[in-house]
C-alpha cells in the first residue's frame, strides 16, 4: 500500500495541468513559447558579441606574441632592444621552460606560472588560448592568455602573453543585464497581451456555455447568440450547435406529438378491451358466450398488435433507410408486389389490374430507395386504396420530368378536400373512415420514407391536389374521380443505358 501512494501522487501531479482552466493553459503555453524564443534570441546575440570581443583580444595577443618571440634568448630572457619598453605586451609576458617553470616575466605577471602544468605541456606542441579568472562572479584579475612554442630554448619552452579582459567582461555583463531586463519586459507584455487575446477568443465560448445552461435547465426556443459579422472557428461552432439544438427540439416536438397521438389512439382499444373483460366477469356465462367474448377480445388484441407494428415501422423507417446503401428498379419491384397482391386477392372481390407502363412494357427505373422500403410504400398505398376505394385499385409506373412516378388510384367516393393536408399525418383519419380498419399510420409511413429519399408525396381527390413537399415541378396526371396517391422519386443513372426522361409527358 505504501508503494502505491507515490505513484498516485505522481499521477495527480501529471493530471494537474489538465484541470486548469483553458485560458490559464493557453497563457502558460504562450509564456513558455515566448520564453524559449527570447532565450534563443538572447543566446544568439550574446554569442555574437562575445565572439567579436574575443576575436579582437585574440588578434592583439597574436600580434604581441609575434613581436616578442624573436627577442627571446636561449636562456629565456629578452635581448636588449632600444624599443623594448614600447613593445605591446612587454609588461605581461612569461617565458616557460619545458617543465613549466618561469624563466622570465613582465613586471605585471611575475611569480607563479600563468599556465597550469597541463596547459604548459600543451603549449609546447602548438599555439594555445586560455583564460584566467571568471566573468561571473567578478574576478580581480581576469586575463586572456596566448601561448606559443619557442624553438630558441633547449630542450624546449613557451612564450605566454596576456591581456586583461576587464572591458570585455564588463561589456558582456552589461549585455546580459540588458537582455535579461528586455526579455522579462517582453515576457510580461506578451503574457498580458496573450491573456487578453485568450480571454477575448474564449469569451464567446463562455457565453455559449451560460446560454447552454439555460437551455439545459428547460428553456425552450433559446439559441446561442452567434454574431453574423464573423466567420471563425468559434462562430462556426455556434452555428453548428444551433443546428443541433434545432434538430433536437424538432425531434422532441415530434416525439411529444407522437406520444400524445399514440396515447389518444391506444386509449380507445385498451378501454374497449378492459370493458369487455369486466362485462365477461360480471356474471356467470355459458361456454359459447365465453367463446364469443374471447373472439371479440382476440379481435381487439389483433387491432392493438397491428397498431404496434405500424408504430414500429414508422420508428424504424429512418434507421433502415440510413443503413441501406443501394437502390432498386422501381418498375420491377412494383410488378412483383402487384402480382403478389393480385394472386392473394383473387376470389376476395378485389380488383388489381397489372401495372401500367409506357408502351405497355416495363422500363427500368432506378431509384435510391431500397427494395424493402419500396415494398412498404406500395403495400401501404395499395392497402389504403383497397380499404377506402371500394376494392378497385389501379397502379401506374413511368418516368416523367427526370423522376420515377408511381401512382396508386382507387374508384372510391374520394376524400374531403379539407382533410387532404392532414391525410399523411400520424393517426389522422377522416370522419367517414373511422369505422373502417386501420389506425391512420399508413400514409404517414409512406410520407416519411419518400421524403427520406428526397422524393415527393401527393394526395389528390375529386379535383383537389395536395403536395406534402414541393420537390418536382411536374403536374399531376390521374383520373378526375376517386383518390390518387402519387410518389415521385429521383431517377438514378442506369449503367450502360439511358432513361427516356420524356416518357409519360
Amino acid at each position: 500500500m505504501s508503494g502505491s501512494r507515490p505513484a498516485g501522487t505522481a499521477q495527480r501531479l501529471r493530471g494537474a495541468p489538465r484541470r486548469l482552466p483553458l485560458r490559464v493553459r493557453l497563457v502558460a503555453g504562450f509564456v513558455v513559447a515566448i520564453s524559449l524564443v527570447l532565450a534563443g534570441a538572447g543566446g544568439f546575440v550574446y554569442w555574437r558579441v562575445s565572439y567579436a570581443l574575443d576575436l579582437r583580444l585574440n588578434n592583439d595577443l597574436r600580434a604581441e606574441a609575434a613581436a616578442l618571440a624573436p627577442l627571446v634568448t636561449a636562456r629565456g630572457g629578452l635581448r636588449a632592444d632600444p624599443g623594448l619598453d614600447r613593445l605591446p605586451g612587454v609588461r605581461r609576458y612569461q617565458v616557460l621552460d619545458a617543465r613549466g617553470a618561469v624563466l622570465s616575466a613582465g613586471t605585471d605577471v611575475r611569480g607563479q606560472s600563468l599556465l597550469s602544468p597541463r596547459q604548459a605541456r600543451a603549449a609546447l606542441d602548438g599555439p594555445l588560448f586560455a583564460d584566467v579568472g571568471a566573468m561571473l562572479p567578478i574576478s580581480r584579475r581576469p586575463l586572456r592568455l596566448f601561448a606559443v612554442p619557442l624553438s630558441s630554448i633547449e630542450p624546449g619552452g613557451a612564450l605566454v602573453v596576456a591581456e586583461r579582459r576587464d572591458e570585455r567582461d564588463e561589456a558582456l555583463r552589461e549585455l546580459l543585464a540588458q537582455l535579461l531586463v528586455a526579455g522579462l519586459g517582453a515576457l510580461v507584455v506578451s503574457s498580458v497581451v496573450g491573456e487578453r487575446l485568450a480571454k477575448a477568443a474564449l469569451a464567446p465560448v463562455e457565453r455559449y456555455r451560460s446560454q447552454a445552461v439555460s437551455i439545459a435547465a428547460g428553456a425552450t426556443g433559446l439559441r446561442l447568440d452567434v454574431p453574423d459579422d464573423r466567420d471563425d472557428e468559434v462562430t462556426r461552432l455556434g452555428h453548428t450547435l444551433n443546428e443541433v439544438l434545432n434538430a433536437l427540439e424538432h425531434a422532441l416536438d415530434r416525439e411529444r406529438q407522437f406520444t400524445q397521438d399514440a396515447s389518444h389512439e391506444l386509449r380507445t382499444p385498451l378501454t374497449l378491451l378492459s370493458t369487455r373483460v369486466q362485462l365477461a366477469l360480471q356474471r356467470p356465462r355459458s361456454g359459447s358466450q365465453y367463446e364469443s367474448t374471447l373472439r371479440e377480445l382476440g379481435q381487439d388484441i389483433a387491432t392493438l398488435a397491428t397498431l404496434a407494428e405500424q408504430l414500429l415501422r414508422i420508428s424504424t423507417s429512418d434507421e433502415a433507410s440510413m443503413t441501406a446503401t443501394s437502390g432498386c428498379d422501381l418498375a420491377a419491384v412494383t410488378d412483383e408486389v402487384i402480382t403478389e397482391y393480385a394472386r392473394s386477392r383473387r376470389g376476395h372481390g378485389a380488383s388489381i389490374p397489372p401495372v401500367t407502363h409506357r408502351e405497355g412494357r416495363p422500363q427500368p427505373l432506378r431509384v435510391a430507395m431500397p427494395e424493402p422500403q419500396v415494398r412498404q410504400v406500395l403495400t401501404n398505398l395499395v392497402e389504403n386504396a383497397l380499404i377506402h376505394g371500394g376494392g378497385c385499385v389501379d397502379v401506374d409506373v413511368r418516368a416523367t420530368d427526370g423522376a420515377a412516378r408511381l401512382t396508386v388510384s382507387d374508384a372510391g367516393v374520394g376524400v374531403d378536400r379539407v382533410f387532404l393536408p392532414a391525410a399523411a399525418n400520424r393517426f389522422a383519419r377522416a370522419v367517414a373512415a373511422r369505422g373502417r380498419p386501420g389506425a391512420g399510420l399508413g400514409l404517414s409511413l409512406v410520407r416519411a420514407l419518400v421524403e427520406r429519399y428526397d422524393g415527393e408525396l401527393r394526395f389528390c381527390s375529386a379535383g383537389t391536389h395536395h403536395r406534402y413537399s414541393a420537390r418536382f415541378a411536374s403536374s399531376c396526371v390521374h383520373a378526375k374521380s376517386g383518390t390518387t396517391a402519387t410518389v415521385l422519386l429521383p431517377l438514378q443513372p442506369q449503367p450502360g443505358s439511358t432513361v427516356d426522361l420524356d416518357a409519360g409527358r
